[in-house]
């Protein structure tokens, strides 16, 4: 039995997609029971689901004077006349409670309602049973009888079609967001580089693994690519592939992406919300920017990587699922969690196989292809029949560090695509900040780490430079947060 945190919220809100999807289905099935209540004479009735993870039966919905307070409460599967009705599958008719050992008494002591007869039928979609359907009390003090049952077992199959339809909408649903995530994806993996192609064979061989997986590697290096291309060369390949960047949300947002809300858990919550775990279910999650987490959400994702389970805001039933976990960050992850940035026991539970996606320095050999690759895409989204790159543009390209890596490579063939005369990339036309390579003249004598950070101030204020000063738009640029790009202008003491 487990109770859950009362409902605190009345405030009109935009309601997301989700929540509003299981609020259409509630009130189907509370129209579904009180027609049945008021042709059975009930003084109460209740709708129970089953959850398979936890084998609980869940008050989704009910009717009577305690409709509100029953729903605090949960039984297991055998348990009361409800849980022997949803584990054996048989409806079952009491006339009398008091005299049937299997009754479950404490809820309605709890509540304060005194209960007298029970009729209960189990809900069914094909062979299995995924709830139950019950109606307590006749008025005028009458039992429940035999013929009873065949009108229950009525609504009871009207609930099991409507929550069956809404699976299998919400299942479609799941699935068109997947697709349009990969249809999304601008770029694959492109490059025969022995750098990249080791890359490309680690992935390969850690996907047929249930392996956590980190994979290390600068901002832009395609560190997302390398995940979907892990998640399709998986067993998992035909269900979902869910990503997160840790780095886009605070951390009470953070949460309730993850592991979603029920209604009323906090102000605001106007409807329940299905979290990324629960998304993820059967699939991959990709957690991007894991290090940006802070420490008490770090603690959180520990203990659901150690017990396997979790729970929505706003309840105390846990959720179990089967997820595959791959992980990623831009920083020095082992010197994070050296000077205690990052805790070393998630470190190790993220970290059982690491692969580095290399710099496009460390891959130039790949860049013509890459350049080639891009500079066809954004010639066929403007249309031009043809798309050269001139030998003196591949050059400069050539001789460039590439700070911002894939990325930024993408982003200066599209503007060149763009904003040139069409037909031929010259140049010219490449907005690159630099035009020679930087390598002979890069300090010595400082830390890896500190080189970073100073690499990353560097890089920040030449977009702040070459924006105006504009952030959302340098955000936009370096393809991150707007909120992330404050923030670290806050920890670089960048002027504005």
């Amino acid at each position: 039995m487990k109770n859950r945190n009362p409902k605190k919220s009345k405030e009109k809100k935009p309601v997301p997609r989700d929540a509003s999807f299981e609020e259409d289905l509630h009130r189907l099935l509370e129209m579904i029971l009180e027609s049945g209540a008021r042709m059975m004479c009930a003084k109460a009735s209740s709708l129970l689901l089953v959850n398979p993870k936890t084998q609980n039966l869940n008050f989704k919905v009910a009717t009577g004077a305690k409709k509100d307070e029953i729903k605090q409460f949960s039984l297991r599967v055998g348990e009361g006349i409800a849980g022997h009705v949803a584990r054996e599958g048989e409806p079952l008719l009491i006339r009398d409670v008091s005299r049937d050992k299997r009754w479950y008494r404490q809820i309605s002591e709890q509540i304060g309602f005194k209960t007298y007869s029970i009729a209960c039928v189990p809900l069914k979609v094909g062979d299995k049973v995924i709830g139950v359907v019950e109606f307590i009390n006749k008025e005028g003090g009458e039992s429940f009888q035999e013929s009873d049952l065949d009108l229950i077992s009525v609504f009871s199959e009207l609930a099991a079609v409507a929550i069956e339809n809404a699976q299998k909408f919400k299942l479609a649903e799941l699935e068109n967001r997947g697709l349009k995530q990969e249809l999304n994806v601008s770029h694959e993996i492109i490059g025969e580089s022995p750098a990249i192609s080791r890359v490309v064979s680690d992935a390969l061989r850690v996907a047929d693994s249930m392996a956590t997986t980190l994979i290390l590697g600068e901002s832009g290096t395609g560190k997302e690519l390398l995940a979907r291309l892990i998640h399709q060369a998986s067993p998992r390949r035909d269900r979902h592939l869910v990503t997160l960047n840790c780095a886009a949300f605070p951390e009470t947002l953070l949460e309730t992406e993850l592991f979603g809300n029920e209604k009323g858990a906090f102000t605001g919550a106007t409807g329940a919300k299905i979290g990324k775990f629960e998304l993820a279910d059967q699939g991959t999650i990709f957690l991007d920017e894991i290090a940006e987490m802070s420490h008490s959400m770090q603690a959180k994702l520990l203990r659901v990587l150690q017990d396997g389970i979790f729970y929505r805001l706003g309840s105390n039933t846990p959720i179990s699922v089967d997820i595959r976990i791959i992980a990623a960050t831009n920083r020095d992850i082992f010197a994070e969690v050296k000077n205690g940035g990052f805790r070393e026991d998630l470190y190790y539970r993220l970290n059982v196989v690491e692969i580095y996606m290399p710099s496009l320095r460390e891959r130039k050999s790949d860049l013509s292809s890459l350049a080639k690759h891009f500079a066809e895409i954004f010639r066929k989204e403007k249309g031009y029949d043809s798309m050269e790159i001139t030998d003196e543009a591949m050059d400069k390209m050539m001789r460039y560090d590439w700070p911002g890596n894939v990325r930024e490579l993408q982003n200066a063939l599209e503007r060149a695509v763009v904003m040139g005369q069409g037909k031929q990339i010259k140049p010219e036309d490449l907005p690159m900040l630099q035009s020679e390579s930087s390598i002979d003249s890069m300090p010595v004598g400082m830390t890896l780490q500190k080189a970073v950070n100073e690499f990353k101030k560097k890089f920040i204020e030449a977009n702040l430079k070459n924006t105006g000063g504009n952030q959302s738009r340098a955000a936009e640029i370096m393809d991150i947060q707007r909120t992330y790009l404050s923030r670290l202008i806050s920890r670089y003491g960048i002027k504005k």
